[in-house]
This record gives C-alpha cells, sequence and structure tokens, in this order.
C-alpha cells in the first residue's frame, strides 16, 4: 500500500510558554498528513473528493498517540503515513521524525461515510476506484 513521507516545519504558533510543540497541534499535524496520503494516492485535494467522490468525510473513531521527544519552534519534522483498508474503515499509521530521531507516533481507525436519505452520516464501503488508486501507487 502506498506510503506518504512529507516535511512540516513547527511554527512559533504549534508551540507552547515552553516553546515546545502543544501536543493536541500534532494531532492537526497527522490529521492533514491523512489527506495528503489520498491526495497523493487520488490526485485530487479532499475538497475535489467531495464534489467527485461518493464521499462525506472520513470521521475519527479511534486514536492512540505516543510522544518521546519534544519538536519545537522552527524544526523541520519528517512525517511518515502508511495506510490498511478495511471495507468501510481504514487505519493510519504516523510516524514523526526530526534528523532521522523518532519523536512521535499515532495510529487512527477512520471510517469513510456518505448521507443516508435523511442527512446523517453513514459508514459506506471504500469505493473500488479508491483502492485501486491506492494499489496503483508507488
Amino acid at each position: 500500500m502506498l506510503t506518504n513521507t512529507r516535511t512540516v516545519r513547527i511554527e512559533w504558533g504549534d508551540c507552547d510558554p515552553a516553546g515546545i510543540i502543544f501536543f493536541p497541534n500534532y494531532f492537526r499535524i497527522f490529521d492533514h498528513s491523512t489527506a495528503m496520503l489520498f491526495e497523493k494516492a487520488l490526485g485530487m485535494t479532499k475538497f475535489d473528493m467531495f464534489k467527485r467522490l461518493e464521499f462525506t468525510g472520513w470521521p475519527l473513531v479511534r486514536t492512540q498517540a505516543k510522544f518521546v521527544k519534544p519538536t519545537r519552534f522552527g524544526d523541520d519534522v519528517m512525517v511518515v503515513s502508511t495506510i490498511t483498508f478495511g471495507r468501510s474503515s481504514f487505519e493510519v499509521e504516523h510516524k514523526l521524525s526530526l534528523n532521522g530521531e523518532f519523536c512521535a507516533e499515532c495510529s487512527e481507525k477512520r471510517v469513510w461515510t456518505v448521507r443516508d436519505a435523511e442527512g446523517r452520516l453513514k459508514s459506506h464501503p471504500v469505493p473500488e476506484a479508491v483502492l485501486e488508486k491506492f494499489r496503483a501507487s508507488p
């Protein structure tokens, strides 16, 4: 399956008064890394996915993180994200490092959703066309 690697700069606004990243900002980075994984595989942004696919979003149903080493304002960190698909859910693993040193990791379980006739979110099998794009990606 596809892996996506991206570099993220830790910004001033990401940090707490001690000058290290405030932990909820890791989850923002990981969430965006999930979107970037799909963008790489599908060749479209999440915004375009709403318009072009049977898709209403991928709510987070479980997450777990481990923080080992802090990162600070100005650090350029590397985030490596991998995905494993189920029928209507998928799991994403993120590993964040600084200069080759492991700093944090996060696992997410998300569900592919669409809207039912009443407009409520409901799980839906990940479309085969999406799975094919991931299988075909290097």
